[in-house]
């Protein structure tokens, strides 16, 4: 199966650094754990001798025995993901899906919808070497194509393929997985199924998910999102994120300007240091947009970033307003609902209509946002990464990526911060806004899969 455009994808490749140790069964060579070398000098080449090699070591249990031995400084080895995709051999024994229902602290409204609580799907995939990965599907109306009954549905579908597939590469797998959950219409389910493999495969080798992408950091800082709500409340929230560390708002604009225009005023008198990012999420039409631009120019406040200010499908209008706010007042726009593939991409490109585009992995898969994250480094776009109202189950893996990469402009992972309750184990660590990926394997997230049921 071959996934377009991803052979241009360049990862950092993998090295051995075990070359003062003795000679090693190719068992041995493969998953020297404690020496930091995951395969040999020479790739396994799978069309000859190698192809049919199936480990059985008890890998898991060396993981958690060795992993922890290496600090996160320990190595200046990158570790290859495309070469884990031609290498590793993948063999499910179970996979799953559940409902993940969790409540909000308060209604999440933006301009095109309004989110009680998140009505999610979580995903389990236990590999039969015993490692599991997890993942998680969001769900959100008229944002995702996909609502909770079809995730579900979909989501059984691709577990039932894994569960049935003959042993084969991990590459081979996430082909299966996108040719049973292709496109738009399915990319939030196929980026939870990505994630839970993706997960299982890097905890069977013992690395966590920030170096399998790059190892460029394993720390990212966030903004945090305020809905649309009064001044009051807006104030309220922006002194609340001032206290707690955030230097970055994210303002949720579109529905009413004169109202929009009120909360800015309040939000900066709480916080007259904070930086803006402004969110229309489809909201404005062009000549609204460029008015907000206007007003907030009078009031001495320049937005370090306007998102998505026009219908996705409004291209001309997209493209005006990027470069009335580029060449009069110099801030940036951001298409996030009009880069839903890797097609919208290279049209955003081609018509220069926007200076940042949003890789949002339920837009896209994780196949796919490595794709438009090579083809958007590569025309000069500037990256933004942010998601829809997730638990840290898949803002943890986001967070990993973003991470290891290391090459986004805008980071907006908060919405495990707009919860209630907070379902998952372990995984990162939250300072204020910043968050800390120690974990020694995979993304470190994990439910108690029972009480979810």
């Amino acid at each position: 199966m071959v996934m377009a455009g991803f052979s241009s994808y360049h990862f950092p490749t993998l090295t051995n650094q075990s070359k003062s140790l003795k000679t090693k069964t190719p068992q041995e060579e493969m998953f020297s754990i404690g020496s930091l070398s995951f395969f040999p000098k020479t790739p396994l080449n799978l069309s000859k001798s190698h192809k049919h090699l199936k480990l059985q070591l008890p890998i898991c249990n060396l993981c958690v025995k060795n992993s922890m031995e290496v600090p996160a400084t320990a190595s200046a080895t990158n570790f290859g993901f495309k070469n884990l995709m031609e290498t590793f051999t993948v063999e499910v024994q179970k996979a799953e899906n559940r409902p993940l229902n969790v409540p909000l602290i308060a209604p999440f409204t933006i301009a095109s919808s309004r989110l009680d609580k998140v009505e999610n799907v979580a995903i389990r995939i236990e590999l039969k070497n015993g490692c599991v990965g997890w993942g998680e599907a969001p769900v959100l109306p008229f944002v995702t194509a996909e609502d909770q009954p079809t995730a579900m549905a979909k989501a059984k579908e691709a577990c039932e393929m894994l569960k049935s597939c003959s042993s084969m590469t991990l590459g081979a797998v996430l082909g299966e997985i996108g040719d049973v959950l292709p496109g738009h219409q399915f990319a939030s389910v196929r980026a939870g199924v990505e994630m839970a493999l993706i997960d299982a495969v890097a905890k069977s080798i013992g690395i966590p998910l920030w170096r399998l992408f790059g190892g460029a950091s394993n720390t990212i800082t966030t903004d945090i999102t305020i809905p649309i709500v009064s001044p009051s409340e807006a104030a309220a929230l922006a002194s609340k994120y001032h206290k707690q560390g955030f230097k970055t708002l994210k303002l949720k604009v579109g529905k009413n300007l004169k109202a929009d225009i009120e909360v800015l005023q309040a939000i900066r008198a709480a916080h007259p240091d904070c930086s803006f990012i402004l969110d229309a999420n489809e909201g404005y039409r062009p000549e609204e947009a460029i008015e907000v631009l206007e007003k907030l120019h009078e009031m001495g406040v320049t937005p370090v970033l306007f998102e998505q200010p026009v219908h996705r499908d409004d291209w001309e209008g997209l493209g005006r307003v990027s470069h009335f706010a580029k060449n009069k007042y110099e801030v940036s726009v951001a298409a996030d609902e009009s880069c839903r593939s890797l097609a919208d991409v290279k049209k955003i490109v081609q018509g220069e209509l926007a200076d940042v585009v949003n890789i949002k992995l339920a837009k896209v898969g994780v196949l796919g946002a490595l794709d438009i994250i090579e083809v958007a480094k590569a025309s000069g776009l500037n990256l933004m990464i942010g998601g829809m109202v997730e638990t840290r189950l898949a803002m943890g893996f986001a967070g990993h990526l973003a991470a290891g990469l290391g090459c986004f402009q805008f980071v907006d992972l908060d919405t495990p911060l707009l919860l209630s309750e907070d379902p998952v184990l372990e995984g990162y660590e939250v300072l204020g806004a910043v968050y800390k990926f120690t974990n020694a394997r995979g993304h470190g997230g994990f439910l108690h899969w029972e009480n979810i049921a």
